[in-house]
């Protein structure tokens, strides 16, 4: 049993796991996951930043997007590169440690350390691999759920994240409304749309095109689909910004070069910011992994489980609402905000909505956004007012 949870992990997965902490779920009580498979034992690799106060009023959830993790404000251990929230995570900052417990898991089906198609099945003792059961959005916030029972954290003062994660915070509100003081979910859609779909499909016919991919059995030859990998991230990365940007920071520029090469190799910047996005990414995360999360994107619909209506997610909601959205975001553009916003309103929810001007596409949330850190300062405040938290 707990060879599965413990041991055959990658080198990534070790360095993940010497620098966080994790807990080891469902051995008494398996996790029923949403296509019909009981998962247990699984383990939830996490990281905390403060301290959890007297009466447990003070505890934050992060929730990580697509190739996200637990490392949100310290260096990676794999990478090396600073913590992806950095901006909003830390002393002074928004989401200050001195007066939160902050907490972040990596997600189910993740590679830093969280049980996901790396691990093995212990009914066979080999790796899941493909085998893994598919998982949703639902299934990763009830592992959350599970993981904040075992700390003992009865609520949350508040959930938030962007993107993957702002799904999540949605499905925090809709499935456990009473342990959600406030909910900020940012830059996310109640359902990820038939352009999404489109490619995230697009990059995972990229990895299982790739001939080291095997079926998905790749580690059991000693090989890895880097190259479908990088491609997918590719693809993925030019969708989280925007053309602004994109003209801005690279233009026609060249890279490295007085004039055209006439060949294929990387003649401009951009292409060359690409190739590096790409190969960078395959040191850090595994091909299955990304099409098991991506599937769980493509899967959510909150609406879906309430007789197709939005507003039936929140009925009777005592959560604090506070939405985001980015003026150049068209991965998750400002009316899929909107329309939560408006099953909020029927609803009859405390909610609030900013769209924040940016040209920064999609990944705005992840960067320097001064208007994005004084609105959650002010929603945050007034919460925890509310909440009488000091």
């Amino acid at each position: 049993m707990n060879r599965d949870v413990l041991e055959d992990l990658t080198e990534a997965e070790r360095k993940a796991l010497a620098q966080c902490r994790h807990a080891v779920l469902g051995v008494e009580r398996p996790l029923r996951l949403d296509c019909g498979v009981e998962l247990g034992p699984y383990r939830v690799a996490y990281q905390t930043y403060g301290t959890l106060n007297a009466d447990k009023s003070n505890a934050v959830l992060i929730c990580h997007a697509l190739t996200g993790d637990q490392f949100v404000a310290e260096q990676h251990p794999v990478t090396d590169r600073e913590g992806w929230w950095e901006s909003m995570v830390g002393p002074g900052k928004v989401l200050d440690p001195v007066r939160y417990f902050i907490i972040s898991s990596n997600v189910l089906g993740g590679c830093m350390g969280t049980t996901g198609p790396l691990a093995r099945d212990p009914a066979t003792n080999q790796p899941w691999n493909l085998r893994f059961p598919v998982v949703t959005v639902g299934d990763m916030v009830r592992a959350q759920a599970a993981l904040l029972d075992h700390l003992g954290i009865p609520e949350l003062f508040c959930v938030i994240g962007g993107s993957m994660g702002g799904m999540q915070v949605l499905e925090w509100a809709a499935s456990f409304p009473s342990r959600v003081f406030a909910a900020v979910p940012i830059a996310c859609a109640a359902r990820h749309s038939a352009q999404n779909i489109a490619f995230h499909e697009v990059g995972r016919q990229a990895i299982m095109a790739d001939p080291d991919w095997r079926g998905g059995d790749y580690r059991l030859h000693d090989t890895a689909p880097a190259r479908g990998l990088a491609v997918a991230r590719m693809t993925a990365h030019i969708t989280y910004l925007s053309e602004l940007a994109l003209q801005r920071k690279f233009g026609r520029n060249l890279q490295n070069r007085d004039a055209l090469g006439f060949g294929f190799d990387a003649d401009f910047q951009v292409e060359s910011y690409l190739r590096h996005q790409g190969s960078t990414f395959v040191d850090r995360f595994d091909a299955n992994s990304y099409l098991y999360i991506t599937r769980a994107m493509d899967y959510f619909d909150l609406a879906r489980g309430h007789g197709g209506v939005l507003a039936n997610a929140f009925k009777g909601s005592p959560t604090r609402f506070c939405l985001m959205s980015f003026t150049s975001d068209w991965l998750f553009p400002t009316h899929e905000s909107r329309e939560i916003v408006h099953a909020l309103n029927a609803a009859a929810a405390n909610v609030s909505f900013v769209e924040i001007a940016s040209d920064k596409g999609h990944d705005a949330f992840l960067l320097d956004e001064p208007e994005m850190f004084r609105t959650l300062t002010g929603f945050l405040q007034g919460a925890a007012n509310v909440r009488g938290l000091a």
